[in-house]
C-alpha cells in the first residue's frame, strides 16, 4: 500500500490508540528484545511473509517489481522467484497444503502458484482491496484495510464469515500483514510500530505489542512507506520473525510482557 501525501505517523497512531486508549488500558502490552539479526533485501516491499521448512515466503509490492520469493533465512538470500505480472501489485501470501496463495492489492484477483515450482495454477477474484493473509489448520484469513478480518474456505477461496477487530470497544482499521501464532491472530497495524494480538474466536486485540526503537526508518530513503510490515513464525522451534519494507534487517525477537501501569 502507498501512504497517503502528508499523513503523519505519529498522527495515525494517535487516532488509532488514542481514541480508544482510556477504554482499552486493560489491554497488555508487550515490548521485545532482540534474539537475532538477519539480512534482508532492501529492494523487497515486504507485504506478505510466512516461514515455512527453514525457509522464509516473501511477496513484495510495488506495481512493475512485485514478486514471490523463497528467501534463505540465514543468508536472506533469494533462492527461488516469480515476478508478479507488472500490471498488479502483489500483497499478502499464504500456504495451503502443496499450493501458495497471493493476493494483490486494489485488481481484486489473486494467484494460486504450486508451492515447490511457483508456477501459476489459477487466479481467483474477490471484491474490495487485497491486503494480507495467514491460516490456521481449517480456514484462510484476510485483511484489506479495514477492522474487518474476511475468513476464506482454503479451497474454493470464497469468503465464509468475518471477524470485526476491536480494542476496548472500538474498531482496529489498518490491519495489514497477519500471522497466526497459537491460536491468536497478529496482525501489523499500518503506519504504527504496533502488531495487535487478536483473539478470533471474538475480534477481540488481547494484547499490544510495541516495536517502537526495534529499527530506525528515517534511514530509509522514503521512511513515509519503508514501514513495519512483515511477520513469520516458526512453530517448531517457537520463533518469532518480524521485518518492514526494504528493510536491511528481518528480526527474531522475544516478547517481554511491560508492567501494567
Amino acid at each position: 500500500m502507498i501512504r497517503s501525501p502528508g499523513l503523519s505517523l505519529t498522527f495515525v497512531a494517535l487516532v488509532l490508540l488514542g481514541g480508544c486508549a482510556q477504554a482499552a488500558t486493560s489491554i497488555p502490552v508487550y515490548n521485545y528484545k532482540v534474539v537475532h539479526s538477519y539480512p534482508h533485501d532492501t529492494g523487497a516491499y515486504t507485504e506478505g511473509l510466512f516461514y515455512k521448512d527453514g525457509y522464509l515466503y516473501e511477496s513484495t509490492g510495488q506495481a512493475g517489481s512485485s514478486t514471490v520469493r523463497k528467501v534463505d533465512l540465514q543468508s536472506g538470500e533469494t533462492v527461488q522467484r516469480y515476478s508478479v505480472p507488472s500490471q498488479y501489485f502483489g500483497e499478502g501470501i499464504v500456504d495451503w497444503k502443496d499450493r501458495l496463495v497471493q493476493l494483490t492489492w486494489q485488481a481484486q484477483t489473486g494467484f494460486v502458484y504450486d508451492l515447490a515450482s511457483f508456477k501459476l495454477r489459477r487466479t481467483f477474484t474477490y471484491p474490495g482491496e487485497g491486503w494480507a493473509l495467514t491460516r490456521d489448520d481449517h480456514h484462510l484469513y484476510m485483511s484489506d484495510g479495514s477492522a474487518v478480518l474476511r475468513v476464506l474456505d482454503p479451497e474454493s477461496l470464497a469468503s465464509t464469515g468475518s471477524i470485526l477487530v476491536t480494542a476496548g470497544g472500538e474498531p482496529v482499521t489498518n490491519l495489514n500483514e497477519l500471522e497466526w501464532i497459537k491460536g491468536e491472530i497478529y496482525a501489523n497495524v499500518w503506519l504504527t510500530n504496533r502488531i495487535a494480538r487478536i483473539d478470533p474466536a471474538t475480534g477481540h486485540v488481547v494484547g499490544w505489542i510495541d516495536l517502537d526503537g526495534l529499527f530506525d526508518i528515517n534511514q530509509l530513503p522514503d521512511p513515509g512507506n519503508d514501514v513495519l510490515n512483515g511477520i513469520a513464525y516458526d512453530a517448531a522451534h517457537d520463533r518469532l520473525f518480524v521485518t518492514g519494507k526494504r528493510w536491511p534487517a528481518l528480526f527474531e525477537i522475544t516478547l517481554v510482557k511491560r508492567p501494567a501501569p
